[in-house]
């Protein structure tokens, strides 16, 4: 798909990679519907849209809750006339050990609420948004695109059991709904990324990032801008569904 002059959502558009995805759709000429829990905080996000010369608002929605995305779909395609991307990039971590023995011999739990907030946010999420998207594609029958943003964390990584369960389902919803949506001219593709250089990161200890960072064959972390270029290149591949670009620097070889 050539995305100049077609619209496309990004959730999760704020900051860090949605901001880059988005603004890399902006510079290829599509026009940008960006959603994040605050329409406030996406101020810079359309600023670097519209500054390509497109058209771009802000919805505020919790893309975990039905209301708020079947509202947010709604005034989108209200706003912009038709729908044909969408990014499912909004996720947040709450990570902890299933269990953990403190040193008076105490056994702490992963609270069910930190499994919740992130399956809901994670996984929910991106369900809702891709089932009301997809059925506007449906109903227009235009056919389009969607990227959802798993990670590698799908293959499991210990303190992410709710993290890893969420991101290895979004890799098999990927799968799913390839298979389902293909009949309609719509693709469905996933990018997993590794370590990204973004705020949530940066906010960690510099020995603890230089761990990480060892850690990886590559010796660096992803820019934001790499994991937008990966989902430009699925948007342009019209023969790409269904699969999933691991873009970790070679940390899961």
């Amino acid at each position: 798909m050539d995305p100049a002059g077609k619209t496309f959502i990004v959730t999760g558009a704020a900051r860090g990679i949605g901001r880059a995805i988005a603004q890399r759709l902006a510079a290829a000429g599509a026009n940008l519907a960006l959603i994040d829990l605050s329409a406030a905080d996406l101020d810079g996000s359309l600023e670097g849209c519209r500054a390509a010369g497109r058209t771009a608002r802000g919805y505020a929605a919790d893309v975990a809750r039905e209301a708020d995305v079947i509202a947010a779909v709604t005034r989108i395609t209200s706003d912009f006339g038709r729908i044909d991307g969408l990014v499912n990039n909004a996720g947040i971590v709450r990570d902890g050990l299933l269990v953990k023995r403190r040193d008076d011999g105490a056994v702490d739990r992963l609270p069910l609420a930190e499994w919740q907030a992130v399956i809901d946010v994670n996984l929910t999420g991106t369900f809702l948004c891709t089932r009301e998207v997809a059925a506007r594609m449906v109903e227009s029958r235009t056919g389009g695109v969607i990227v959802n943003v798993s990670s590698i964390s799908k293959a499991g990584n210990a303190g992410q059991t709710n993290y890893s369960a969420a991101k290895a389902g979004v890799a098999a919803m990927t799968v799913v709904w390839a298979k389902e949506l293909g009949r309609h001219g719509i693709r469905v593709g996933a990018v997993a990324p590794g370590f990204v250089h973004t705020e949530m990161l940066s906010a960690m200890r510099p020995a603890v990032l230089e761990k990480l960072a060892e850690a990886v064959p590559l010796r660096r972390f992803a820019r934001p801008e790499e994991i937008a270029e990966a989902v430009a290149c699925i948007v342009a591949q019209d023969y790409f569904t269904g699969r999933c670009l691991e873009l970790d620097g070679g940390l899961r070889l």
